[in-house]
C-alpha cells in the first residue's frame, strides 16, 4: 500500500503529467508541423529538441518508479524505452516529429552515452584489483564465450539449421554488454567488490573473443562461398591487430595519458575553465575511435582503457574529471542510451509462432552464461556464490549483441525475415531487460557492499 501511495505521490505526478500531455499532443495529426505532405520546411533541430525532452523526462520518471519498487533505475529506463518505441507508442513516428529522421541522431547520442559510461567506470577501476582477479577473468571470459556457442549449436543443428548460421547465432549469444551490469553494480554500490572487478576484467576478454569469433564465422562463410586461400591469414592478421592494439592502448593509457594531464595541469591557459575534464573527454573519444578504427575492437573497450589510465591521477584532478564527466553522462547521454534500446525494438512485429523457439533460446542464453562464466570463475578460485554473481552479471547481451546480429544480417549469414533472426533479436532484448533485477537478486545480503558510493555513482541517484 505504501508503494502504491509512492507511485501516486506528488513528485511522480509532476513528472507524469507533462509527459502524458506530450504523448497526447504528439500523436495528434493537427500538430504535424510540416508542409508539402509532411516532408519539407522542417528545421531538424526543432523536433529533436522535443524528442530528447520526452526521452529524458520519461527516463527520469521510469527510473524513479523503479527505485520506488526497489529496483535499479536502469530497469525502469529500459522499460520506458519499450513503451516509447514502436511496441506501444512509436514516438519517433508521431505527427509532431515527422519531416526528419531522428532515429540516427538519437542513436548517436546513445552511443556517446555508453562510451562515457564505460569511461567513467574505467576511472573507478584500480588496476591492482583487476590483476587480483586475472585468473578468474581468463577462465570466465573463455568459458563465457565457448559454452554459449556450444549450447546454441546443440539447439540449432538438430533443428535443421546449417553450421554457419548456427555458429553465428552462438557467437551472437556469446557477446556480453558489460555496460548494463556495470551500471547496476554502480547504482547498488557493488562495483568495487571482487565480483565487480572480475566482471570488468572478464568483459575485456569476452569482448575480444566474441569479435574474433565473428571474424572466424565470416571467414568460414567466405570460404564456403568460394573465398580465397587468404582467409585464414586474414583471420590471423585480425588476431594480431586486436591483441597488439589492446597492449599498445593500455601502455599509452597507463604511462602517457597521466603525464599529458599533469603537463596540462601545469599550464593555466589550458587547464582553467574545465580544461582537465575536456582533455579527459578528448582521450575517451580518441581511444574509442582508435579501438574501432585501428584495433577492430568495440569503442567502449577503448574508452574503458582510457579511463583506467586516468584512474591513477591525483585526487584533485581525478575528482574534477569524475564530477564533470558524470554530470555530462548521467544528466544527458546515459539515459538516452538505455531508452534507445527500447526505441529500436518492435515487440508487436514478433511472429507468435516463433515464441516457443525464442523461449528455448532465451533459457539457453541465460543458462549458458551463468554456467560458462560461473564455472570459469569457480575454476579461477571464486566460491559458489561469487561465481554465480559473475555468471549472472554476464547475461546481458545489449548493444554488443545488436551490433553482432546486424553484422550477420548485412553479411547474409542471417535472414532478416527468418524465425532465427527474430528470436535472436528478442533474446538480446530480453536478456538486457532481465539482467538488472537478476543482478540485484544475486547481490542481496552482500556483506562486502561498499559503505559509500563514488562521486559519479552518487550523481545517478540524485533527484
Amino acid at each position: 500500500m505504501n508503494r502504491l501511495r509512492g507511485l501516486l505521490s506528488r513528485r511522480l505526478f509532476i513528472l507524469a503529467l507533462p509527459l502524458a500531455l506530450i504523448i497526447a499532443y504528439g500523436q495528434a495529426p493537427v500538430f504535424a508541423a510540416t508542409t508539402n505532405g509532411g516532408t519539407a520546411g522542417v528545421n531538424p533541430f526543432i523536433p529533436l529538441m522535443l524528442a530528447l525532452g520526452v526521452i529524458l523526462l520519461a527516463s527520469r520518471a521510469g527510473g524513479a518508479i523503479a527505485r520506488l519498487l526497489n529496483q535499479p533505475r536502469v530497469l525502469g529506463q529500459l522499460i520506458v524505452g519499450l513503451i516509447l518505441g514502436p511496441t506501444v507508442l512509436d514516438m519517433l513516428h508521431w505527427g509532431i516529429l515527422q519531416g526528419v529522421d531522428l532515429q540516427g541522431t538519437i542513436k548517436e547520442f546513445a552511443e556517446l552515452g555508453v562510451l562515457l559510461l564505460m569511461f567513467n567506470i574505467g576511472l573507478e577501476v584500480h588496476l591492482s584489483e583487476l590483476a587480483k582477479v586475472g585468473k578468474v577473468a581468463v577462465f570466465a571470459g573463455v568459458l563465457g564465450v565457448v559454452v554459449p556457442i556450444a549450447l546454441t549449436a546443440v539447439v540449432l543443428l538438430p533443428a535443421g539449421y546449417d553450421m554457419i548460421p548456427a555458429f553465428f547465432a552462438g557467437v551472437t549469444l556469446a557477446a556480453t554488454s558489460v555496460s548494463i551490469s556495470a551500471q547496476v553494480l554502480l547504482e547498488l554500490g557493488y562495483l568495487h567488490t571482487k565480483e565487480g572487478n572480475a566482471l570488468l576484467a572478464t568483459a575485456l576478454i569476452d569482448d575480444v573473443l566474441a569479435i574474433l569469433a565473428v571474424s572466424l564465422t565470416l571467414v568460414l562463410a567466405g570460404a564456403g562461398a568460394g573465398g580465397g586461400s587468404g582467409d585464414i591469414s586474414e583471420l590471423l592478421l585480425i588476431i594480431v591487430q586486436m591483441a597488439g592494439y589492446i597492449v599498445v592502448a593500455f601502455l599509452l593509457a597507463w604511462y602517457v595519458l597521466p603525464r599529458i594531464m599533469h603537463w596540462i595541469q601545469g599550464r593555466p591557459q589550458l587547464s582553467q575553465a574545465y580544461g582537465i575534464p575536456i582533455f579527459a573527454l578528448v582521450s575517451a573519444l580518441l581511444f574509442g575511435w582508435s579501438a574501432e578504427y585501428l584495433g577492430g575492437v568495440a569503442a567502449i573497450t577503448g574508452a574503458f582503457i582510457a579511463g583506467v589510465g586516468l584512474s591513477q591521477l591525483g585526487p584533485v584532478m581525478k575528482h574534477d574529471i569524475e564530477q564533470t564527466m558524470s554530470h555530462l553522462a548521467y544528466v544527458f547521454l546515459v539515459p538516452i542510451f538505455f531508452v534507445d534500446v527500447g526505441l529500436e525494438t518492435d515487440l508487436s512485429a514478433f511472429p507468435l509462432d516463433a515464441l516457443p523457439f525464442m523461449l528455448v533460446l532465451l533459457l539457453m542464453a541465460v543458462i549458458s552464461k551463468v554456467l560458462g562464466a560461473g564455472f570459469g570463475a569457480r575454476a579461477g578460485g571464486f566460491n559458489l556464490r561469487e561465481s554465480l554473481r559473475v555468471g549472472v552479471c554476464m547475461i546481458s547481451r545489449g548493444e554488443v549483441g545488436l551490433i553482432i546480429i546486424s553484422i550477420g544480417l548485412t553479411s547474409g549469414i542471417l535472414d532478416g525475415g527468418s524465425e532465427l533472426y527474430a528470436s535472436l533479436f528478442m533474446v538480446i532484448l530480453l536478456t538486457t531487460v532481465l539482467t538488472p533485477p537478476m543482478v540485484r537478486w544475486v547481490f542481496q545480503g552482500n556483506s562486502e557492499k561498499q559503505g559509500s558510493r563514488q562521486a559519479f555513482a552518487a550523481s545517478t541517484e540524485r533527484g
